[in-house]
């Protein structure tokens, strides 16, 4: 479970960051990262994997 917690928190300190830059760089460029963002986050292998990811992540939570 804890991978799973581990996983969220470099999402978070990403999201986070990214967040941070764009908004130093002016709109533009963070409109730009959430475009990448968004097309990262819809792109059919990214989303295999996710699904991957939470079919493990529910199976360690069910064994305990």
């Amino acid at each position: 479970m804890t991978e799973g917690v581990d996983a969220m928190k470099k999402f978070l300190l990403g999201a986070g960051l990214g967040y941070i830059l764009g908004a130093k760089a002016g709109r533009g460029r963070y409109e730009q990262l959430v475009r990448t963002y968004r097309r990262v986050v819809d792109h059919p292998m990214v989303q295999g994997a996710a699904g991957v990811a939470r079919a493990k992540i529910s199976e360690k939570v069910r064994r305990r």
